[in-house]
């Protein structure tokens, strides 16, 4: 059986990344790095310490050869091993300052790199969540980031060691012998082509594998949240069967990519073998051609099994290097998501507003061409009750998304207080007008924080009033520690009503000019739903308040009703009114009330 739950395949994103060069790539990964130009400086410093001593100690070895071939002098040689000995310990505590420095560096640098990318998603509007799953999103703030701190941690390290070790050896062998240094320099750009061509392979094995891991990632995240409606299905099966394929997936593309990359190492090894072949033959025929002495053979032959070490190491990281490369392309695919909610240069922070909304032939749509709201029109005064209505799809939440400027219109204006809130700064908006949805969102903290969370600066005093003002104070107190009780993940260890009147709560300790209340008594029991009802009463009092209604009864009262159908208000006016006209809302009224309108007039 096709598993049910499989997802679209991650080539489904934005594929803006992969046309930036792998250079431009690892530049921009390393300038994290050499942010930290001072403490870089040093590791530097040190790396080039550590190699040179490093390599002192075998040219010394062959200065010490000669003299045992050649006319015997033991205090030379008493002081060439002392030299060699010194030359050692000095080199492995360059090598101790070398890490320590970089594992400091490379640690500030990725936590700049997390920091940086959270940052940035928390700026990103709704619509770029709309389209990017949370679990995929999950995988570039844990997973990606974490494959570049694999990177920074060791490969980085091994990189800057080899490759300054690689640039003094070279040196060193064209400085004793240039005929030597060719034989043995040989291999080098057989080495570069051969990490070049892999690298063309590789790069799109390691890009599928990030983008199977993302999808795994989102596949798990959707299924554990649903996971009540996976087991009222009873879909385990399908569920494990979805998580096996994706995963397989990521397991195939990660063979592919692995195997690739470590072609390199037994190539990489062949080729060095030839190198010392090749050295000694030449180093052979220069000896006995008087051309080059017995050390300085010995020394090239040391610093060729020296020269491979690094092109091994470096080839050994490639996969790593490549692996990175794509995690990074995927983080910097996020960064480079601008907001589409954006203020302008003349924005001004709205002033506190009395709450005077007004909809000037507004219309919008989520995808170019295909429009949600067409043409509306109407004005809600201060302190006023506004319901919404209409069938399921008619774009009743869209409407109130606008007015917090979730979203931008494509036409008309939106004005509160005469104020376009296209001229204010968003946030000055934002912090005046209060939501409650229809599932209540709580954080993984206490009673007293999640209450606080709509204002900093509240008081315990002002959050205890606002849960009274909100009838949650009662169940509160019978908690196991009260206001600092430990909620589970999204409240889940309280009652749906429970939750929504922590929201409640929360909204009145934010105390807004603006509510918007988006079915907010749809999920709960007619008791709770009185409750429930109170509390808004006591919220929307003064307020201007627009309220989308699920049972009509709860807007019955409303000062303005505005019924929408297909993206349009085709109604507005009170229920009275509305209700003569024996239009749509007649027909939804009866249609939600029959049976239990009997000799009850139509506008009573």
């Amino acid at each position: 059986m096709k598993p049910l739950l499989r997802r679209q395949p991650p080539s489904r994103e934005p594929q803006s990344a992969q046309a930036v060069p792998r250079s431009e790539t690892f530049g921009r990964l390393m300038g994290y790095v050499a942010h930290y130009r001072g403490a870089l400086f040093w590791v530097v410093l040190a790396a080039l310490l550590n190699t040179g001593l490093n390599l002192a100690v075998t040219y010394f070895l062959g200065q010490g050869i000669n003299n045992l071939v050649g006319p015997r002098d033991l205090d030379l040689f008493r002081q060439t091993a002392l030299i060699m000995l010194l030359c050692g310990v000095f080199g492995c505590l360059a090598l101790l300052v070398q890490g320590l420095l970089l594992a400091k560096i490379t640690q500030r640098s990725i936590y700049d790199l997390r920091r940086q990318l959270f940052n940035h998603v928390m700026t990103l509007s709704l619509n770029f969540f709309d389209r990017r799953p949370i679990g995929e999103l999950m995988s570039s703030l844990s997973n990606d980031t974490e494959v570049i701190a694999q990177f920074f941690r060791t490969s980085l390290n091994t990189t800057l060691s080899e490759a300054t070790k690689l640039v003094f050896i070279v040196i060193i062998m064209v400085w004793l012998n240039w005929q030597l240094a060719i034989a043995a320099l040989t291999i080098a750009p057989l080495v570069l082509a051969l990490l070049s061509f892999v690298s063309q392979f590789s790069t799109p094995a390691f890009r599928q594998l990030q983008g199977e891991v993302a999808e795994l990632n989102g596949l798990m995240e959707e299924t554990i949240s649903g996971q009540k409606v996976v087991i009222a299905y009873n879909r385990q099966d399908e569920s494990i069967d979805s998580f096996t394929e994706i995963s397989l997936a990521a397991r195939n593309a990660g063979k592919r990519a692995r195997f690739i990359a470590l072609m390199t190492r037994p190539v990489t090894a062949i080729l060095t073998n030839l190198d010392i072949a090749l050295v000694s033959l030449v180093g052979g025929l220069l000896a006995i051609n008087g051309r080059a002495d017995v050390g300085t053979v010995a020394i090239f032959l040391q610093y060729t099994r020296q020269l491979a070490l690094p092109i091994t190491s470096i080839s050994n990281s490639l996969d790593q290097l490549l692996a990175a490369l794509s995690a990074a392309e995927r983080v910097f695919n996020v960064m480079d998501e601008r907001p589409a909610i954006q203020n302008t240069p003349a924005s001004f922070a709205l002033p506190p507003i009395q709450g005077h909304v007004m909809f000037k032939d507004v219309n919008f749509a989520y995808v170019p061409n295909r429009p949600v709201l067409k043409h509306n029109s109407f004005e809600a005064l201060p302190g006023q009750k506004i319901g919404l209505c209409g069938p399921t799809g008619a774009g009743k939440s869209t409407l109130i998304n606008l007015i917090t400027r979730y979203y931008d219109i494509y036409s008309g204006d939106i004005l509160i207080d005469g104020h376009s809130i296209y001229n204010v700064q968003k946030d000055s908006l934002r912090q005046q007008i209060g939501i409650v949805l229809q599932e209540p969102f709580l954080f993984s903290d206490t009673v007293m924080n999640n209450l606080r969370y709509a204002r900093l600066d509240a008081t315990e005093k002002d959050c205890i009033e606002a849960a009274k003002q909100a009838n949650a104070h009662e169940f509160i107190e019978r908690l196991p520690n009260g206001y600092d009780t430990l909620l589970a993940e999204r409240g889940s260890n309280l009652s749906q009503g429970q939750r929504q009147l922590l929201t409640i709560a929360r909204m009145m300790v934010q105390n807004p000019r603006l509510v918007i209340l988006d079915e907010a008594t749809s999920n709960v029991d007619t008791r709770t739903e009185q409750h429930i009802q109170e509390a808004l009463t006591r919220l929307m009092a003064g307020r201007t308040s627009f309220v989308i209604a699920h049972r009509l009864s709860t807007i019955r009262d409303s000062d303005q009703i505005l019924v929408l159908k297909s993206g349009e208000i085709v109604e507005q006016g009170t229920h009275d009114s509305l209700m003569q006209q024996q239009g749509l809302y007649h027909e939804l009224y009866m249609s939600q009330f029959k049976g239990k309108l009997a000799g009850v007039g139509v506008g009573g």
